[in-house]
């Protein structure tokens, strides 16, 4: 029997176009999927001249694989990732390689990886972001734990990889469930920047009265110039699209309600626990919840009617500073993500490398921006650079926009334009530039009520007082 180079279990839209770039790459494939018209569909859709095959028959697509058997799990995260790998574990041997390319959580990657290793068996958890086109075409592959496993999988994944410069958009990223814990930081880092996006648009489309000709032209514009990025680009792009049932544009009719699938609460819940603040990426997350509260946001529209928004003076200066805003905030977003990182590499002893992180992001990747080319010329001039902020070509363009954003905001809060996103950044940025905070008041209140001490500026140590009550 023929012996194939890798094995894709799943052949859902996503499973299934991986599983075509691999062989448009060279290597032989076979596919495993309990949908007997997923299976057939397959090799009919299969580019000419590769090698694939599928199989609704578990026993049958291990038994295709050559020794040792490298198998890629593309199935939804949780229980159908477990349910896949008890079903498989019976029938692999010592030294195969099993890879899940989903979106798991990375607490559970960690326990399936020291699961295996009892059995002998190669587990890695690796995120993959481009969506079904980058799946297709070319990815950003964020590899993680068995390093044993990594090396042996690198040709393949370097072939189906985007490229940049030459360079495949994929490279280690450190031990255990490193891979899947940087996919979950890219998703927060995406749900910020989509959240950002929306606002400025909010700003544009009913704070300048900007029509959707006019947006795709200012969208146009931005992608050809500082702020180019996928999402910019798409954005640009949805502003064209005519709706098949209206005369309309199809974003006119699609409701207000964000749905979301878990990954950028993750990134909060990860913040939280850490003592990471990422208030952007939380912001987003919580203006996702907002949405959904479509029936109460009615009702509350009534009875807090608002005032007519005052369009700006200066329309095109007001793109201009919008535009800045949103570059700024788009960095700073960048930032919050990047500084989790640092901490969960510390904490969970990750070892993820940062440089590497935003170079393969640069391509293949939703969260994919010009911008990332400085943050890889700020961490090769100093791989342990604990917050973007801290670089002095950063601080740059950091201090050339944010008149720019504080404006934005100005005009957003005095017409009741709501900018949850933006808003965070600026206090983001406030708070982390300031060196003396108030919250030496919250420490002497947490000490009044609670015995919690405190430390002095003056003096090394803890201390704690006998607060005088002056009631009267």
């Amino acid at each position: 029997m023929e012996k194939f180079n890798y094995g894709m279990v799943g052949l859902g839209v996503m499973g299934r176009n991986l599983l075509y770039n691999i062989a448009d790459n060279g290597f032989s494939i076979a596919g495993f999927d309990l949908d007997k018209l997923k299976v057939t569909e397959l090799e009919d859709g299969a580019t000419a001249g590769t090698t694939v095959s599928g199989t609704d028959s578990l026993e049958e697509f291990v038994a295709k694989l050559e020794i040792p058997r490298k198998i890629v799990l593309m199935v939804p995260a949780g229980k159908p990732v477990d349910a896949v790998l008890e079903n498989i574990k019976p029938l692999l041997t010592k030294g195969d390689i099993v890879i899940d390319a989903g979106n798991s959580y990375f607490k559970d990657t960690n326990r399936r990886v020291a699961d295996l290793a009892t059995l002998g068996l190669h587990f890695m958890g690796m995120g993959v972001s481009g969506g079904e086109k980058g799946a297709r075409f070319g990815p950003s592959i964020m590899p993680g734990g068995d390093l044993e496993a990594f090396h042996s999988v690198r040709p393949m994944l370097e072939a189906i990889a985007a490229k940049v410069n030459g360079e495949s958009c994929t490279a280690y990223m450190g031990k255990d469930a490193a891979g899947h814990y940087v996919k979950m930081v890219h998703n927060g880092i995406e749900y910020a920047i989509m959240q950002l996006i929306s606002e400025s648009y909010d700003l544009l489309h009913r704070g300048a009265e900007l029509s959707n000709y006019q947006l795709y032209e200012v969208f146009k514009d931005w992608n050809n110039g500082e702020l180019n990025s996928f999402l910019i680009e798409i954005t640009r792009d949805i502003f064209q699209q005519k709706d098949s049932v209206s005369d309309g544009f199809l974003l006119d009719q699609i409701l207000d309600k964000a749905g979301s699938k878990g990954t950028g609460k993750w990134t909060s819940e990860e913040a939280l626990e850490n003592g990471v603040a990422i208030p952007t990426i939380d912001a987003a997350v919580a203006s996702r919840t907002l949405s959904s509260y479509k029936d109460e946001r009615i009702l509350a529209s009534k009875l807090y009617p608002k005032s007519e928004i005052a369009k700006p003076g200066n329309t095109e200066l007001f793109v201009q500073e919008v535009g800045d805003a949103l570059f700024l905030a788009t960095l700073i977003s960048y930032t919050q993500g990047l500084s989790l990182l640092v901490k969960a590499s510390e904490e969970y002893h990750f070892e993820i490398p940062l440089k590497d992180v935003v170079k393969i992001w640069r391509g293949g990747c939703i969260i994919r921006s010009s911008l990332l080319e400085t943050f890889y010329a700020a961490y090769t001039e100093d791989p342990n650079l604990s917050n973007i902020l801290l670089n002095e070509n950063i601080s740059k363009l950091v201090k050339s926009k944010i008149s720019s954003l504080r404006k934005t905001i100005g005009f957003a809060t005095s017409n009741g334009i709501s900018t949850l996103g933006l808003q965070t950044v600026l206090a983001y940025f406030d708070a982390y530039t300031t060196e003396n905070l108030p919250v030496n008041l919250i420490q002497a209140q947490r000490d009044y009520f609670g015995a919690h001490t405190y430390q002095r500026k003056d003096q090394d140590g803890v201390f704690h007082t006998q607060w005088e009550s002056t009631n009267h």
